[in-house]
């Protein structure tokens, strides 16, 4: 069994992957304010302050980490190295979710469980949440739900919503929108000037001031 990646190792490849992948950052400095990089780094620490028998600080930080980037991951979960999590906001991840290396999670996304009413149910410890391959991108608002598996290199498209698991390579997409074309616009007469709405002609300045005249 390979020893565990050092934080400072872990945290170094997540900076260098903000970099990489989003357009908007030009050096490491401006990436040190990217809102997915900080709720990524509070979550490694979080996450060994879980598993460190200390349950009660790795909350505090995760309730901190969610307010000040619009990112909720329970210290629980676990995520691999290189997660990218672009935007952020509205992002979710539960507390057996696991997450593989080199994954991008836009905003909005949701790695939940099914509901109380199904996992009070099952046998203490059994996972309830997806766990994601390697190299999976999830689009915004994706939603992935229950104890799935989406396995490596897995696109899940924007809006899309997962209940069942995903093989590998797979491509999951919602569906499109219906475009319909709106009504033909009413025509007007040659010559005839279009038709003034009631509002504006009440609040025509010229019929105003003759009014105020006649007072």
């Amino acid at each position: 069994m390979s020893s565990p990646t050092p934080l400072l190792h872990l945290l170094r490849e997540d900076l260098d992957v903000v970099v990489s992948q989003d357009p908007s950052v030009t050096s490491r400095w401006e990436a040190l304010g990217h809102s997915g990089l900080s709720a990524v780094w509070a979550h490694r620490v979080a996450h060994r302050l879980y598993h460190g028998r200390m349950p009660t600080a790795a909350r505090t930080l995760a309730r901190f980490s969610r307010r000040r980037t619009g990112v909720e991951i329970h210290p629980g979960a676990v995520l691999g190295r290189r997660v990218f999590i672009d935007h952020g906001t509205s992002v979710v991840v539960g507390q057996t979710a696991t997450v593989g290396d080199d994954v991008t999670i836009y905003q909005q996304v949701t790695l939940g469980a099914v509901g109380w009413w199904s996992d009070n149910a099952r046998p203490a410890g059994e996972r309830r949440h997806p766990a994601i391959g390697n190299g999976v991108i999830l689009g915004a608002n994706a939603t992935v739900l229950g104890p799935v598996t989406i396995g490596d290199r897995a696109l899940i498209g924007a809006m899309a919503t997962v209940t069942e698991d995903i093989g590998p390579g797979a491509r999951v997409y919602a569906p499109r929108s219906v475009v319909r074309d709106g009504p033909s616009p009413a025509a007007v007469p040659d010559g005839a000037p279009p038709a003034a709405p009631e509002a504006a002609t009440a609040l025509d300045p010229v019929r105003l001031l003759a009014s105020a005249g006649s007072w």
